[in-house]
């Protein structure tokens, strides 16, 4: 089944050699060929600007200000709710016009259907639509998660992979709700239900009463003084009550006197009183002085009472807020949490219950897609090293490696290592660790011939990847390519004339000089003009070349109007 998404049509406008340009691309298979040096590859530079590759200010063409390149995609339905999301009005007839225009300084801007947008979502847009396959960056496939992705694709696995992924944000989702309720249930301090419990019990034992703070503070500091105090105390008594000649004896005697005075006068009544008041006052001195002298004049066990009774409380109003008020009004906010942490409970309880219910679901979800991962690995491998065989590779293999990841996420619990092995008594290697960049080709070539109905992205490119090969080889690449034609749009740079005769539609790539100054020319080639271009890659003109250029043409069964876009 055809993918639909197609590149219609592609113009540039100040790229290196080429002046202007518009390219009409064809359904299916589209070859392109010229002769080393025409500017090929100015067209696959073309194709990266507009996949968001970074833009080189070298590639404007000399005396220019920038440049200009274009792409219009029919079949973009697809990109409808990716584009939305985006903020970029969607085409209703399914069309997506890609511009990046490119300053002579390095700046410059790109544009999805007339909208501005950034390189990040240029670049995104890129790797949905457009393999690349040659000795550039853009090579998704020889990233891990793409190798991931290419082995679930192969075994029909997005439905369990998206419940995996569906598995892991559910279990990310009840760990990050508990994390939150108890997170807003500990407060803004972040205690926890032990720490609360703790800090009551601590300030509940410690029995504060407001101003004891200060008392206790009194108290200590005259205990230094207890012996003195205790003496001046004694002298205080002596004089006031219990010494020879005392103050309160001497206004006894002023009393006796007063009444006798109020007897013989009414109005010395209030003489009387006075005396009374005095009498009173001076010995609830006395009573007063010899309870605080017994208080401050302390034996060793009390003082250490008193100094332990001191230390606590200060301990307590230090931290709590520094006063005996602070601490108390912290005991009323702790009991108060203390009692909301009481009904917390059971949401805890329930929230923690969700977290594991949720785990186990993604556990088992994990272990299911692992276990038909492994199944369908030695399968993929064995398909794609048929694939190469047919290819060159006569004597190599590819293995998929499937590893335990250390933590399992959102993709599932392991990693995936394609490995290549292009010559017997070699140990395997990582993809992306192929220097040759031919030999990378064909094994892209191989692995996407497998993939060629499952695979999602729509336009494959393929450059140099008829480097170092020739006869059934390069028939066999030819097959595999048009193959590949039936579901998406192809696009090849090839020097193989077995390659170009396969195509649905042949492009031919010139340069020439003009008024001292180098141009790049493209146009569709088809019946004689094929036939010519085919010959030229044969290696001549005559008879033979011909004659092998209208077999190769045969063979592609090549019609000019099936293949219009």
């Amino acid at each position: 089944m055809y993918l639909g998404v197609m590149l219609r049509r592609l113009r540039i406008q100040n790229l290196a050699v080429v002046e202007e340009l518009s390219w009409e691309l064809g359904k299916g298979f589209n070859a392109l060929t010229g002769e080393t040096g025409a500017g090929k590859s100015i067209l696959v530079d073309a194709f990266l600007l507009l996949l968001g590759e970074r833009a080189d200010r070298g590639l404007v063409r000399t005396g220019a200000e920038g440049c200009v390149v274009e792409g219009e995609l029919g079949g973009a339905e697809r990109f409808r709710g990716w584009l939305e999301e985006k903020g970029i009005e969607a085409d209703g007839e399914g069309t997506l016009i890609i511009k990046r225009q490119v300053g002579i300084t390095g700046s410059g801007r790109q544009f999805l259907n007339g909208s501005a947008v950034t390189l990040g979502v240029l670049k995104e847009l890129g790797n949905r639509l457009v393999d690349l396959h040659g000795p550039h960056d853009h090579q998704t496939l020889l990233s891990p998660a793409a190798q991931r992705g290419a082995l679930d694709s192969f075994a029909g696995l997005e439905k369990l992979v998206g419940e995996v992924r569906q598995g892991w944000r559910q279990r990310k989702e009840a760990e990050e709700a508990l994390e939150v309720f108890r997170a807003k249930v500990a407060g803004a301090d972040g205690a926890t239900q032990e720490l609360i419990d703790h800090q009551v019990k601590e300030l509940e034992e410690a029995k504060l009463v407001v101003g004891e703070d200060e008392q206790l503070e009194r108290d200590h500091a005259a205990a230094g003084h207890g012996r003195r105090i205790l003496e001046l105390a004694g002298e205080v008594s002596g004089l006031l009550e219990s010494g020879d000649e005392n103050v309160l004896e001497k206004l006894g005697k002023v009393q006796r006197g007063l009444v006798e005075w109020e007897r013989l006068d009414e109005a010395a009544v209030g003489l009387r009183e006075k005396n009374e008041m005095v009498v009173e006052t001076l010995r609830e001195l006395v009573r007063e002085g010899e309870r605080r002298a017994e208080e401050v004049g302390l034996d060793g066990e009390r003082l250490a009472a008193l100094e332990a009774r001191l230390n606590c409380v200060l301990s307590v109003r230090k931290k709590y807020g520094g006063s005996v008020e602070s601490a108390l009004a912290k005991l009323a906010d702790l009991k108060k949490r203390q009692g909301e942490l009481a009904q917390a409970e059971g949401t805890v309880a329930e929230l923690v219950a969700g977290v594991k219910k949720a785990t186990e679901v993604y556990r088992v979800l994990v272990g299911k897609l692992g276990k038909e991962r492994g199944k369908a690995a030695p399968l993929f491998a064995k398909e794609v090293t048929a694939q190469l065989r047919g290819l060159g590779f006569q004597q190599s293999r590819l293995e998929v490696v499937l590893e335990k990841a250390e933590h399992a996420g959102a993709e599932g619990g392991e990693t995936v290592e394609m490995m290549f092995a292009p010559n017997p008594g070699e140990p395997p290697r990582p993809l992306r660790a192929i220097a040759s960049s031919g030999e990378l080709a064909r094994v892209m070539l191989g692995i996407k011939t497998v993939l060629a109905e499952r695979d999602e992205v729509p336009i494959l490119i393929f450059d140099e990847v008829d480097a170092n090969v020739g006869g059934e080889t390069a028939k066999a690449v030819a097959m595999r390519l048009a193959g590949l034609g039936k579901t998406h749009q192809v696009l090849c740079l090839t020097h193989l004339p077995a390659v170009a005769g396969a195509a649905d539609a042949h492009f031919c790539v010139t340069k020439t000089v003009e008024r001292g100054r180098t141009f790049a020319r493209l146009e569709r080639v088809e019946g004689e003009s094929r036939e010519k271009e085919l010959s030229r890659m044969l290696g001549g003109e005559g008879k033979a070349a011909r004659a092998m250029a209208r077999e190769l043409m045969e063979r592609g069964k090549v019609s000019p109007k099936s293949n219009s876009a």
